[in-house]
């Protein structure tokens, strides 16, 4: 057998890592990166400019962006999850969880602190409603038993340093699955299946829809926007990382992906490349962008069944919240679109066979096994 020095091995390793560096490759465009062996999506063809922050203006000067109905849904996910969290010392009720999801009488029926015309549930991916009224339901239960210390079979709590935890009877943590899950069914699959789809980007772009009104946008460019404002973060992302939903967990795994900076550059050359009329230009952005938010939902999903790993028969609370983690964003792989997907429907459905009703009896073959299914496809 052939021994390879540590030396020879990390030698080896950094030209592999060198080989992959992604960006510009295309020798034509503005941006072309002479040290990039794969490209990443961002080239920028002569002839039209990108900023360097997601601020678009016309011709007068105006702003032509417009995302407020996504951060308002956003908003609306942030108080959800607060609530929910309160079920390791009150009792939660499954209504009134249900009353936020669909914005019941234009405020959550009393329970946001402020008022909106959207709502979650009328985005949620159709099939997956009555799931996500499910887990409202469990959680609601779960809350009941808050006081137990929770164990294989019996609802409540568990407490790691300053955190307490609620699961259900099966080791479930709820608020995880239905906060992760909606970014999936309501963020993830808007975003990109909605208004990157056909029906949403084929439509105008050549006047803006109401001026007078404080609309100088074209109907596509909103479309566009509104996609953005799904992935969750600042115009002046990653200078500005938020604390919550899409961005955060794509600054989480920045340091494997480059998803930062792919997922940013993919929006400013797409959205720029629509105001320039450029659409070949928009589709590759658009690409890019489903490609790298799938990734980043894998990515995600292994980082947490990593940690599921570390605290098996360690710390039951740690362990049960990370693997309730990872079951989600595994979940949400299903949002990514059909055509760009890297998991066909029925290996998706055989992906989540893997995981247990009840997450005491999963080993840690089990979680590998699951890792490594991830893993094969990303």
């Amino acid at each position: 057998m052939k021994l390879i020095t540590v030396t020879s091995f990390l030698f080896i390793l950094t030209i592999t890592v060198s080989s992959c560096k992604k960006g510009c490759t295309d020798p034509t465009a503005v941006n072309y990166n002479s040290k990039a062996k794969k490209d990443d999506g961002s080239c920028v063809p002569a002839g039209y400019t990108i900023p360097s922050t997601y601020n678009f203006t016309d011709g007068g000067g105006n702003s032509t962006v417009n995302f407020s109905g996504q951060t308002q849904r956003l908003d609306q996910l942030s108080e959800l999850v607060v609530l929910m969290k309160t079920g390791t010392t009150t009792t939660l009720s499954a209504q009134d969880l249900k009353d936020m999801f669909a914005n019941a009488g234009g405020n959550g029926n009393g329970l946001f602190s402020f008022s909106s015309s959207k709502q979650l549930k009328d985005k949620c991916f159709a099939l997956d409603t009555a799931l996500f009224h499910t887990w409202m339901n469990e959680i609601a239960v779960a809350s009941a038993s808050n006081a137990s210390v929770a164990s294989s079979g019996q609802a409540g709590t568990l407490t790691t340093g300053t955190s307490n935890y609620l699961f259900d009877a099966n080791g479930k943590e709820h608020v995880q699955l239905i906060e992760k899950g909606l970014m999936g069914a309501v963020f993830m699959y808007q975003a990109l299946n909605v208004y990157f789809g056909e029906s949403e980007m084929n439509v105008d772009n050549s006047v803006a829809v109401d001026p007078a009104n404080g609309e100088y946008f074209t109907t596509m460019e909103h479309h566009f926007d509104e996609a953005f404002g799904y992935f969750g973060v600042s115009s002046d992302f990653p200078l500005l990382v938020p604390n919550r939903f899409w961005g955060k967990y794509c600054n989480a795994q920045n340091a494997v992906l480059n998803s930062n900076s792919d997922m940013m550059s993919n929006f400013l050359k797409g959205r720029a490349a629509i105001t320039a009329k450029e659409l070949a230009d928009r589709d590759q952005a658009i690409v890019a962008i489903q490609n790298e938010w799938e990734a980043i939902s894998a990515y995600q999903a292994m980082t947490y069944l990593d940690g599921a790993i570390s605290n098996f028969g360690v710390d039951n609370a740690l362990f049960l919240h990370e693997l309730s983690e990872a079951y989600a964003f595994a979940w949400n792989l299903r949002y990514a679109p059909l055509a760009t997907r890297k998991m066909s429907t029925s290996e998706h459905a055989a992906l989540m066979a893997q995981f247990p009703a009840n997450f005491w009896s999963i080993t840690l073959t089990d979680l590998n096994s699951i890792k490594n299914t991830i893993n094969a496809k990303y």
